[in-house]
């Protein structure tokens, strides 16, 4: 999408006020301003080149200010005439000449423009031209703005013209949209290889998807495109028919709408009707980042009837397991309130057809880079359903600001609220993978689900805007793969966040690569973990161990290996502040610019799934 923004700078209105701001001065004697002519002619615009110009050069036409509303004179003062003429004629010539212009009235030089008589030559002259205007482009891969005068993205590097909507991440971000090159159709005819080896039997993995769901989007956009917009899912469905994964491998699920009972055992009444009636408005909003068309509580309903139906063909084991490729996202969605992007919340949704489908237990894991606060309100006092979510918080200062370790659960629900929360951005692989081995993996196989939901947003990718940390698409295929292990491979992958679409497809395919039974490749069995992810781990363990057992060998086992190492580089971080003396508010003014810099807060204000 290109804007423009007209930068139009009116020149003969400039020419004219300079004009008007000249005093006329002849033989030393000051003259008054045109402004106090008591002769004034009636307002008029200009046309092109000034049609009442006389050859002298002095125009009696007035400029119309709309600023001010007053009328202005404009004209040329003698001392510019005496100048050009200075240069043509005799000494007794230019005097006579001014002279007769000192006589002569405003009125009398309109009325007889040829008595006055300028030699400059205007022939340079033009009529007012439009500036050229200055033109900008979004990247469709990150939605970043960019200056007409470049072809690739300043953000993510991706071309002006990526094929990315209709190649997937195959396509190249280099270049514009073209034919695959070798080495990527080498790639892709590998998996067309496997496309139709599956019948549809309870092997067979399972993609929710109607393009109704592409209708749901902003109407009139803002200073840039949502994030959570349509070209999301394209992405992601380009790459899987690009590698002739879906249609071909995967199952088709055909939509159906949840119904207002089965959402009612989510949210509220009044939270369901204040969905249902932006169906007859053409834009409205939630919040100010949440938006909604006449199409989007359809879609919402699609994404939450698909993720029913998912869930309870896999427990039931008509499928083998399988991934809801929907939007809007829902994890943000509380009992009674829309948020975050999200209307309904599918996560929930879904856990809840497991248990009527028979699931007794339903662990839901939610590796969004935001806190899914609307799936832990309407689960925190629930003993049968366990919610892990790894995210940023950085101490309630990023969005939504809830999701502390020390947020456990409650009435009789304590410790079935597990949060993991970074306190920094740049999170990478590494971290991830550290805090499944010592914290999600111990706990998931203690509590021993019957159903395992994954909340998957891909906004921790690297290259999400608004995310800003590190996990590759092999992160994610290895997290799909360590869970894939729990409740006898009965998993559900569910679409949440995620706004660099090469990021976004790329991950997404990782995934269901994992689903169809592909070992992720890169394995990182051994991940070192840094500084503030080991503290975001011991921290976890030190509350949680006393709700799970099994947490205490591995906080003493972790205390013994890093903790040493841990408190020495703090102690000299404590020794390197008490060497620089400084005003107090200096300390915290230098603080928070640092913390600006470092996380890109001056940047984006993060906010959604």
């Amino acid at each position: 999408m290109i804007v423009a923004e007209n930068c139009h700078v009116n020149s003969e209105h400039n020419m004219v006020s300079e004009r008007v701001q000249m005093s006329r001065r002849t033989n030393g004697e000051a003259e008054n301003s045109l402004h106090n002519q008591s002769d004034k002619i009636l307002c008029q615009g200009f046309n092109g080149r000034p049609g009442n110009m006389g050859s002298d050069g002095i125009g009696a036409n007035p400029c119309y200010d709309e600023n001010c509303g007053e009328e202005k004179l404009s004209g040329k003062s003698s001392s510019d005439v005496a100048d050009n003429l200075n240069r043509n004629m005799q000494p007794d010539v230019i005097s006579k000449r001014l002279r007769k212009q000192k006589e002569m009235t405003m009125q009398d030089m309109y009325n007889n423009p040829d008595d006055y008589d300028d030699d400059d030559d205007d022939s340079d002259w033009e009529p007012l031209q439009k500036q050229p205007t200055i033109m900008k482009w979004f990247c469709i891969n990150c939605t970043m703005v960019n200056m007409d005068d470049v072809v690739h993205c300043d953000i993510c590097g991706e071309h002006k013209e990526s094929g990315i909507l209709r190649q997937g991440f195959y396509a190249s971000p280099f270049s514009q949209e073209t034919g695959l090159t070798q080495v990527e159709s080498e790639v892709i005819e590998r998996y067309k290889g496997l496309g139709s080896r599956d019948s549809v039997s309870g092997n067979s993995t399972a993609i929710g998807f109607d393009e109704r769901m592409l209708l749901h989007s902003e109407v009139e956009m803002k200073s840039h495109p949502h994030p959570e917009r349509p070209d999301r899912l394209r992405a992601i469905a380009a790459s899987l028919a690009t590698a002739g994964i879906f249609p071909g491998k995967c199952y088709p699920i055909s939509a159906r709408e949840i119904t207002q009972e089965e959402l009612q055992m989510v949210h509220t009444l009044e939270h369901i009707e204040a969905v249902e009636l932006t169906s007859h408005i053409l834009s409205s909003y939630f919040t100010p980042d949440t938006y909604a068309n006449e199409h989007s509580a359809r879609a919402a309903r699609l994404a939450a009837g698909l993720c029913a139906d998912l869930a309870s063909a896999i427990f039931s084991g008509r499928m083998k397991n399988g991934f809801a490729l929907v939007r809007p996202p829902g994890h943000h969605a509380g009992v009674r309130q829309a948020m975050g992007f999200c209307l309904h919340n599918n996560a929930a949704v879904a856990a809840l057809a497991a248990q009527v489908a028979g699931a007794k237990k339903v662990l839901i894991v939610d590796w969004d880079v935001h806190h899914g606060n609307g799936t832990q309100e309407i689960f925190e006092q629930n003993k049968s359903v366990l919610y892990i979510s790894l995210h940023r918080h950085e101490g309630g200062k990023f969005y939504p600001g809830t999701g502390a370790a020390d947020e456990f659960g409650s009435m009789g629900a304590e410790g079935y609220c597990v949060n993991v929360p970074w306190s920094r951005g740049g999170v990478g692989d590494n971290d991830y993978i550290f805090a499944f081995q010592q914290v999600v993996l111990p706990i998931a196989s203690e509590f021993a689900p019957d159903f395992t939901i994954i909340s998957a947003g891909f906004d921790a990718a690297r290259g999400d805007p608004l995310g800003c940390c590190d996990v590759t698409p092999a992160g994610y295929a290895q997290m799909t793969q360590m869970l894939n292990a729990l409740s006898g491979g009965k998993l559900l992958v569910i679409l949440e966040g995620g706004y660099n679409l090469r990021s976004i497809s790329s991950s997404a395919t990782a995934v269901i690569k994992v689903l169809l039974g592909e070992n992720p490749g890169c394995e990182l069995e051994n991940s070192i973990p840094s500084k503030a992810g080991l503290q975001a781990v011991m921290e976890v363990l030190k509350i949680q161990m006393k709700f799970w057992p099994t947490l205490g060998s591995c906080f003493t086992k972790l205390q013994s290996q890093w903790g040493p190492i841990s408190f020495e580089s703090r102690k000299k971080q404590i020794k390197k502040r008490r060497r620089v003396v400084a005003p107090l508010w200096w300390k915290w003014g230098r603080k928070r610019l640092l913390y600006h810099l470092l996380y890109g807060h001056l940047h984006v204000k993060s906010k959604g799934c």
